[in-house]
């Protein structure tokens, strides 16, 4: 699968020489159900998961963030973003349909579209950035969680904290800004030690 297959007409970006990234680690906050702690070469960043924690089994609807690996593949952007993915301007059009049933489920759509889907430009900031993930992609299992991206999160009733997302990864508009949002391989919910 390529980003332009996955979200048509982003742009490659030019890589910096291939050196081995560390996965990006994703645990829950302690005391805060609905936060994350993502941690990355020294990094420490807090985020917002789904309403329902993080979960084994992601279902469509369920409010969960899929517990595994999760790469990013490719971004829509409202403004240009030093993103070191794929990416291009959110178009009107865009969408990512959310309908089990339809053969378009969790993948990119041109709207108007007859299913059920979300619009991936929206006026209240979510998706200034949405980055497009692998979950759910191959195989993709109708049903089985779509639309999980890492945007733009929602500022709570007392600012700093942040609000609960459906099931995506959401930071700071501050953290996109500034370009620390790290754009590797996710471990959500996954120690990534060795059993011994």
């Amino acid at each position: 699968m390529t980003p332009s297959s996955l979200l048509p007409g982003v742009r490659p970006v030019r890589r910096e020489p291939a050196r081995r990234r560390r996965p990006v680690l994703v645990r829950p906050r302690p005391g805060h159900p609905t936060e994350v702690i993502v941690s990355h070469e020294g990094r420490v960043l807090r985020a917002a998961m789904g309403r329902s924690g993080i979960a084994a089994l992601k279902r469509e609807g369920d409010g969960a963030t899929p517990r595994g690996r999760v790469t990013p593949l490719a971004a829509l952007t409202r403004r240009p973003v030093p993103l070191p993915l794929p990416q291009r301007p959110a178009r009107a059009q865009d969408g990512w349909c959310d309908a089990p049933a339809s053969g378009r489920y969790n993948a990119y759509v041109k709207r108007p579209f007859a299913a059920s889907h979300e619009a991936l430009r929206r006026a209240d900031g979510l998706y200034d950035v949405v980055v497009v993930t692998d979950h759910n992609q191959r195989p993709r299992v109708a049903g089985g969680g779509s639309a999980i991206f890492f945007h733009v999160s929602r500022p709570g009733a007392r600012g700093a904290d942040l609000r609960p997302t459906e099931g995506c990864l959401a930071f700071p508009q501050a953290a996109w800004q500034r370009a620390v949002v790290p754009l590797s391989t996710y471990l959500i919910g996954i120690d990534p030690r060795p059993c011994r």
